[in-house]
C-alpha cells in the first residue's frame, strides 16, 4: 500500500467506467443504495466536484446553502441532461482525481468512489472482488473521514475483516468481509446482515 492513493483512486474510477459500460438502459435509472439517488446520479456524483476545481468550490457551497447534501445535489444536477454515453465519458475524463476529490493524497476520491461503486453494484446485484490494495486504505480512511458517519458508527467497537489481515478499534467485536464492514460503517444497512459478533447490535442500532 502507498501513502499516495491517487493512483488507486484512478484504478477505482477506471473500474467504475467498465461497470457503467456494462449497464443496460433500465439499470441506469434504478435506485442505488444512496437514498433518493439513481444509479445515474451516483455515477455522476463520484466525479461531480472534479470539473469544479478548487476555484469553483465556493460558488458550489453558496448554491447549496452551505449544506453538504444540498451542495451534492446541485453538483449532480449540473449534469442531469447527459446521456448514458456522456456520463460514461464524464467519468472517463475524470479518472485522475482533481480539485476537492484529490485532497488527502487521493484518499477522498478512493474512499468515496469505492463506496459509491458498491452503492451501484449492490443495488444491481453486480458483485465484484475489490482488490485489497484499494479496500484496506479505504477502510482506514473512512474511520477518520470528516464527511462520513463511519467514525461515529464504529466508536467503541472492534472491526475485524475475516477475509483480510485487518482489524481496528477496541471494544466489542464486529466481524465480516472487509467490504461489508466498510459499507456498514458508511451507513448502508444493506451490509449489516453480512456481519456478526457481540458488537453487531450496537452497530445495527447506530446505522439503522
Amino acid at each position: 500500500m502507498t501513502d499516495d492513493m491517487s493512483a488507486l483512486a484512478k484504478s477505482e474510477r477506471a473500474s467504475l467506467v467498465q461497470l457503467l459500460q456494462e449497464l443496460d438502459d433500465s439499470e441506469w435509472d434504478r435506485p442505488s443504495l444512496c437514498d433518493g439517488w439513481s444509479v445515474r446520479e451516483v455515477a455522476i456524483h463520484v466525479v461531480s466536484y472534479d470539473d469544479l476545481g478548487w476555484s469553483g468550490l465556493p460558488m458550489a457551497f453558496i448554491r447549496g446553502g452551505l449544506r453538504v447534501d444540498s451542495v451534492n445535489a446541485w453538483a449532480v444536477a449540473r449534469h442531469a441532461s447527459l446521456s448514458d454515453d456522456e456520463v460514461i465519458e464524464l467519468v472517463r475524463r475524470c479518472e485522475t482525481p482533481r480539485g476537492l476529490t484529490s485532497a488527502m493524497k487521493g484518499a477522498i476520491a478512493l474512499t468515496d468512489g469505492l463506496i459509491h461503486q458498491q452503492d451501484i453494484r449492490r443495488a444491481l446485484d453486480r458483485p465484484r472482488e475489490i482488490p485489497a490494495e484499494r479496500l484496506l486504505p479505504a477502510l482506514n480512511f473512512a474511520l477518520k473521514a470528516p464527511t462520513l458517519p463511519a467514525k461515529r458508527n464504529a466508536r467503541g467497537l472492534r472491526l475485524v475483516a475475516n477475509d483480510h489481515d485487518w482489524a481496528r478499534g477496541p471494544g466489542d467485536e464486529v466481524t465480516g468481509p472487509g467490504e461489508s464492514l466498510l459499507m456498514a460503517i458508511a451507513g448502508r444497512p444493506a451490509a449489516l446482515d453480512e456481519l456478526s459478533g457481540p458488537g453487531l447490535a450496537t452497530l445495527v442500532d447506530r446505522v439503522s
